[in-house]
């Protein structure tokens, strides 16, 4: 492979509780790059179970790795990951990552927090180590603690990310899990909170799980539709507007929902 671009700059880690990555497990990586590279002007890389973005080789395995990923870049710096899918059954879908400096320490904050381990904290390469978790009414976020590669190059950009929404059916609970998990990152006297929550009914059917909507920022909303609807998605929840923005909900060519966000 050619000589990797250099790590981006911007934060050399993400505080505790902050979304700092997030990727796409797919049955085609290839569909996937040609939707999101015309959706959003992405380019491509090499990615885990290749080549890293410092040129170094990221062992495959692993729920955050796996041979053929690429990583999405915007303006040359990474904005996100599509990973193939080592079992068919998998589901296709975005994934949340949030920033820690100890992912052990709070994988096992969440299981005492009623919550879920998937795939216990594994190195990826140099770049980093990472878990899969769920929360106690099952919805799934990663971990992520950062070591060659902080996280986002850019976000809060057309074309990046820009809001994680968690849509539960019990508020009152989830608010304890993650008011108590990630205390500074949503109440301190610091806090930029850029996830927040939901009942499932509002925008979707009851019997939908719970689970993070991964939001990428858009210049206008509703004129991104028709892209989404000529490269083969298909529009789950028609424009609306929510406190922090107006929303759509999409889903890929391949079935991953994801939502456009229109900053107010």
């Amino acid at each position: 492979m050619a000589e990797s671009a250099p790590l981006p700059a911007g934060p050399a880690v993400y505080p505790e509780g902050v979304p700092c990555w997030i990727d796409a497990r797919l049955a085609d990586v290839a569909a996937g790059r040609r939707f999101y590279g015309e959706l959003f002007g992405w380019t491509f890389e090499e990615g885990y179970g290749s080549e890293g973005p410092d040129g170094s080789r990221a062992p495959a395995g692993g729920d955050f790795a796996g041979g053929g990923a690429v990583w999405a870049h915007r303006d040359g710096e990474p904005v996100a990951a599509l990973v193939p899918k080592r079992d068919g059954r998998m589901p296709t879908v975005w994934t949340v990552y949030f920033a820690t400096p100890d992912a052990t320490a709070l994988a096992h904050r969440i299981r005492t927090g009623g919550g879920q381990v998937i795939t216990a904290p594994t190195p990826v390469g140099d770049l980093g180590t990472a878990a899969l978790t769920a929360d106690p009414e099952g919805a799934v976020f990663g971990l992520w603690q950062a070591g060659g590669h902080p996280g986002f190059g850019r976000r809060y950009e057309p074309g990046t990310f820009s809001w994680a929404e968690l849509y539960a059916r019990d508020t009152a609970a989830v608010d304890q899990f993650y008011g108590t998990l990630f205390l500074d990152a949503l109440f301190g006297p610091d806090a930029s909170p850029d996830f927040g929550r939901a009942p499932v009914s509002d925008v979707f059917p009851a019997e939908m799980p719970p689970h993070f909507l991964v939001h990428f920022g858009v210049e206008d909303c509703d004129a991104v539709l028709g892209t989404v609807s000529r490269l083969g998605g298909r529009v789950q929840a028609a424009p609306f507007d929510a406190s922090y923005g107006r929303v759509a909900v999409v889903t890929d060519n391949q079935g991953a929902s994801f939502a456009l966000l229109q900053r107010s």
